[in-house]
């Protein structure tokens, strides 16, 4: 996923958080922020230290961007999103993490 597609600056992080709202479900929680006049989408990416090691948490972010990427046009293009891992999202694979991210997008009326 390019840069220009992730949401980075701790400011950025803060308005979604506090502006935006939230959904949830087993293993993810979503926070959305619409943003007019915005060519692509921005995702952010946190997965806590309570998930593993540094190898475990970054096989999950690898695993979410990969499943983002595959819904990458499905997805609209003015809003920014911060997706949060939880408990339930270790040991599941590639296509489990993306019917999930579904699930909690659906959730949002997003998808």
């Amino acid at each position: 996923m390019k840069k220009k597609y992730r949401v980075k600056s701790d400011r950025d992080f803060q308005r979604v958080f506090h502006q935006g709202e939230s959904v949830a479900n087993r293993q993810l929680v979503l926070y959305v922020l619409a943003k007019e006049h915005q060519d692509h989408f921005r995702v952010g990416l946190s997965v806590g230290k309570k998930m593993g090691n540094a190898v475990q948490r970054n096989q999950i972010k690898r695993y979410l961007r990969q499943a983002i990427f595959e819904l990458e046009d499905q997805i609209p293009a003015e809003i920014d999103f911060i997706l949060i891992a939880r408990h339930g999202i270790k040991g599941m694979g590639v296509d489990q993490i993306k019917s999930s991210i579904c699930h909690v997008m659906k959730l949002a009326k997003i998808l």
